[in-house]
């Protein structure tokens, strides 16, 4: 079985215990129409990769037996619409408030994501703080890349936006991002590409305040 095979057949499992629940190797076997042998293969490679775990219970006759199941880490492969939830809870929130009280709601967010970076920030030279600033928000799912250009500036480049679905209905908040790239770095931040605005990333130009 090819590498590509071997992908489509753990994506099938992967689907098989979200719909069904837990299962044995028996009953993945069957419901595939491969041998246990080659599922067990398989949930090798996904319970190394943290996406299953296994619960040995007992039976009325014969062996203990494994149980297999999704992990929470799992659950991130499959699809998510919370985007739909927030926009229309904002929605809600503009026709009892009005639009200023949503505008509001992102400044308070940007003031929180501020007091929790600040920290691993503060007190660092310039590359130091773009450096850790492009590895915070690739752990949130920005897929950043940055780089210092010849002139003494640098740029960050963010070629995914987690909150795009949002951003694309309330700018406010790429409004938000830019004013806390300017606060955490103590620098000029400029925007020159924007995903949300039909670019292909967000592109930052950052320097040193003259």
């Amino acid at each position: 079985m090819n590498q590509e095979q071997d992908v489509s057949t753990r994506k099938v499992i992967l689907t098989m215990l979200k719909t069904s629940g837990a299962l044995t190797v028996s009953e993945m076997a069957k419901q595939l129409g491969i041998t246990e042998m080659a599922v067990r293969r398989h949930l090798n490679t996904m319970e190394r990769d943290g996406l299953i775990e296994a619960k040995l219970v007992r039976q009325a006759m014969g062996r203990p037996t494994n149980l297999y199941s999704l992990t929470e880490n799992a659950d991130d492969l499959f699809p998510k619409k919370y985007h739909h939830l927030t926009l229309d809870l904002l929605s809600e929130l503009i026709a009892e408030a009005g639009p200023d009280k949503v505008d509001l709601l992102f400044e308070r967010r940007k003031e929180r994501l501020i007091s929790r970076y600040e920290e691993q920030i503060a007190g660092k030279a310039l590359p130091e703080r773009v450096k850790a600033l492009a590895e915070i928000q690739n752990a949130n799912g920005y897929m950043v890349d940055w780089q210092a250009t010849e002139d003494g500036q640098y740029v960050i480049n963010e070629h995914n936006c987690p909150i795009s679905q949002v951003a694309n209905q309330y700018n406010h908040a790429c409004q938000c991002e830019l004013m806390m790239f300017e606060n955490l770095l103590g620098a000029d931040v400029k925007r020159v590409e924007c995903l949300v605005k039909g670019g292909n990333k967000c592109s930052y130009v950052i320097q040193q305040k003259q």
